[in-house]
């Protein structure tokens, strides 16, 4: 990457950074009806501190990954059908728990809501290995010229293991954000993820020379010894 391409990479986190922090606001301080929201004040710390950390890694260390990680257009169609079903289960489900905070339909204690955050910071401890391991490991289902099987780290345990991180991050998040009411909309994610990873593996098997050998020595997706 040359430098006006990462000049330009770095106008694009200036835009994206502030739109974060605002949407994150909106959602859940604007259904709670107040600031005086303890859990989303943790859970955006938890959720931001370990971003604000890999983002100036990458822009450091590996500025093309983040390129890609900043792409979000889905080219195989499944794929942005994917997209369109699992946006619409995370603006439902980040919305519920603040509406949950407001009227105490829920009532979380304290070692829960925190252990659910430790779970939200490993999960996301995973997906930094995963960007360690793998400078491929773009946001859209895709493969690129000089692109090749990473069977090291987490990946010689299972097969999709950013995926993994995902799944432990965002089945937390609602217990992080002090509310049952909201995890029946997560639960959904995961097999969200399951319809993505198959369809993924159809892309990698066609276009990704060495990925089915790469299959036949991993035999797990997502969850070691299970599937």
């Amino acid at each position: 990457m040359d430098a006006e391409e990462q000049n330009n990479l770095r106008k694009k986190i200036a835009v994206l950074l502030p739109a974060v922090f605002l949407v994150l606001g909106l959602i859940f301080f604007v259904p709670a009806g107040t600031c005086d929201y303890w859990e989303a004040w943790v859970y955006c710390a938890v959720l931001l501190v370990p971003f604000l950390f890999v983002l100036t890694w990458l822009l450091r260390t590996d500025p093309e990954l983040l390129a890609r990680r900043l792409r979000l257009s889905e080219k195989e169609s499944a794929q942005k059908r994917i997209v369109s079903a699992s946006g619409v289960l995370f603006f439902i489900g980040l919305l519920i728990p603040g509406l949950d905070h407001r009227y105490g339909w829920s009532d979380v204690p304290l070692g829960t809501v925190l252990a659910a955050d430790a779970l939200v910071i490993a999960g996301y401890t995973l997906i930094f290995l995963v960007f360690r391991e793998n400078s491929f490991a773009s946001r859209v289902v895709e493969v690129v010229p000089g692109q090749r099987v990473v069977s090291t780290g987490p990946y010689a345990v299972v097969r999709h293991p950013m995926y993994l991180g995902s799944s432990i991050m965002w089945l937390a998040t609602p217990v992080a954000l002090g509310s049952y009411w909201a995890l029946p909309f997560f639960f959904f994610i995961p097999a969200v993820l399951v319809y993505r990873i198959l369809n993924e593996e159809e892309v990698l098997l066609r276009e990704l020379p060495g990925y089915r050998e790469y299959m036949q020595n991993v035999r797990y997706r997502l969850i070691p010894g299970i599937w």
